[in-house]
């Protein structure tokens, strides 16, 4: 019925170019109907990957082929941002299109937290199952950990993964169940894995650990084998390369760059399995796929941790190590691939783009992203957004940017240089902390934030810091207790039921 429609339709369109002299055009009947059907969108979310780890933003020496080609079919940004420098927090960031803190949510939720994503609020999984999208999430969530907190109580058809990250189980960093009830692990319950919203197993040791980026990817390319014939969103949420790193037997040892160079090859060999689904199913040309990471990497864990191509400091700091992440976004045929572009932009930015290129309607309550179609498109002159805050720790709003400029506040940090001592081999180091002064950097000739020019440039210093007071009017700032206007409350977690 619906070749016998597309038919007519075609025939049509034929008779009416017959008609008024037009050239005909025949194209297959395969790409007509990927250019009548709405896009299918993919989020490939790592975890802790560093903004230098891929080999094309300079990582080495291990191999990302397939990332490394996803860059060449399209745009890799260079000054792309994640919503806070840690997961939860930007990942309900990423999938609301707001400010983290505008959502409630902050930092890491632990096993045991009382808050999760407030269902109420809209996430693009939401936004596209309205349009009548196929929805499905594989991997790490950290939005909530019991019913009605998963993925499908968020908008998601499917979904297989972890509720929460890898490291938050009862086992110590040598790969032992923890015994001695003063070890903070102790707490944690057996890191259960979910299919749907029921628990079917769990991971208990290193080697369980080591199956889950093959798991990860067998049911994401099934879920494209199995929704190829309509519209799909699929947001796959790697729970690699945040500790404790494993990496499978086929990869053990073959990268030759030790045990993060294993994991990093087989995430991308994760990417090429996607990219040859879409490719044998004949989808490349209907699909954008986004790469990016959720933060900056966690240092403290030496050669088990990225890094961030000389930015500073790394995750769980406002310093651009911490969110600066890797992006690529590819659609064949749609985007001009090779390109290299350096405009501000943040993964809050993704759910009104992807929402404009699907035909969806933006979620009522107000969010913070702003939609860079015209970007993508092939206007390259365009500037989409200007400002962008730098929020940590429960809310305290610790720099700003606007455009190169970015303006640090006052505060406390914690640190991976001195006084902090950097573990290996999957045993961490120490924070450090430090008192952060007032200061001023140009990040388009300092991104790596060592020269502090706000006694040179008082004027500007002073204009970021009268953008700040609107921010913090809305959204808050516990630096100086200010409460935000337009801050909505997280759900709350009854353990109880």
């Amino acid at each position: 019925m619906k070749f016998h429609i597309f038919l007519a339709a075609f025939l049509f369109s034929i008779s009416g170019k017959l008609s008024s002299g037009q050239p005909i055009v025949v194209v297959s009947h395969e790409r007509e109907l990927n250019v009548l059907r709405s896009p299918n969108v993919i989020i490939i979310n790592m975890d802790d990957m560093g903004y230098g780890d891929p080999v094309c933003y300079g990582g080495s020496p291990y191999k990302t082929d397939n990332i490394d080609a996803l860059a060449v079919s399209g745009i890799r940004f260079t000054n792309f941002y994640s919503a806070q420098a840690v997961c939860s927090a930007s990942r309900a960031g990423l999938l609301t299109g707001c400010y983290p803190t505008r959502v409630g949510i902050s930092g890491a939720l632990f096993p045991d937290s009382r808050i999760a994503l407030n269902p109420e609020e809209e996430t693009i999984a939401e936004l596209l199952k309205k349009k009548g999208y196929a929805t499905g999430m594989v991997g790490k969530w950290h939005l909530g950990q019991t019913e009605p907190f998963l993925p499908p109580g968020q908008g998601f058809d499917e979904y297989f993964g972890l509720p929460y990250s890898n490291d938050m189980w009862p086992v110590g960093y040598d790969g032992k169940p923890v015994t001695d009830s003063t070890v903070f692990a102790y707490r944690f319950p057996p890191l259960p894995l979910i299919d749907g919203n029921a628990v079917i197993g769990y991971i208990r040791n290193h080697e369980d650990q080591s199956t889950l980026t093959r798991r990860y990817t067998d049911k994401a390319v099934g879920f494209i084998n199995r929704h190829k014939n309509k519209p799909f969103f699929l947001y796959i949420a790697h729970s690699m390369v945040h500790v404790p790193i494993a990496a499978s037997p086929d990869f053990r040892g073959k990268s030759r760059a030790g045990l993060f160079g294993d994991v990093m090859e087989e995430v991308d060999w994760s990417v090429g399995k996607i990219m040859q689904a879409l490719r044998e199913n004949k989808l490349l040309e209907n699909t954008m796929v986004v790469f990016t990471s959720d933060n900056g990497p966690w240092l403290i864990f030496g050669n088990h941790a990225g890094n961030t191509s000389g930015l500073r400091e790394g995750k769980g700091t406002a310093w651009d190590g911490g969110l600066k992440v890797p992006c690529i976004i590819s659609w064949k045929g749609k985007i001009n691939g090779g390109k290299v572009n350096n405009n501000l932009l943040s993964q809050i930015d993704l759910l009104p783009t992807i929402a404009d290129y699907c035909g969806a309607d933006l979620p009522k309550k107000k969010i913070d992203g702003i939609s860079f179609r015209k970007l993508l498109d092939g206007n390259d002159t365009v500037v989409t957004r200007h400002e962008l805050v730098y929020y940590y720790d429960f809310n305290n709003l610790k720099a700003i940017r606007k455009d190169g400029w970015k303006l640090s506040f006052p505060c406390t940090s914690q640190t991976y240089n001195s006084p902090a001592t950097i573990g290996a081999d999957g045993f961490p180091g120490k924070y450090g902390s430090v008192k952060v002064e007032a200061g001023l950097y140009n990040l388009y000739t300092d991104p790596g934030e060592d020269r502090n020019l706000i006694s040179v440039y008082p004027e500007i210093a002073t204009e970021l810091g009268l953008i700040a007071d609107k921010y913090r009017k809305t959204l808050g700032d516990g630096l100086t207790g200010q409460k935000g206007n337009e801050v909505r409350s997280p759900a709350s977690v009854d353990f109880k039921k």
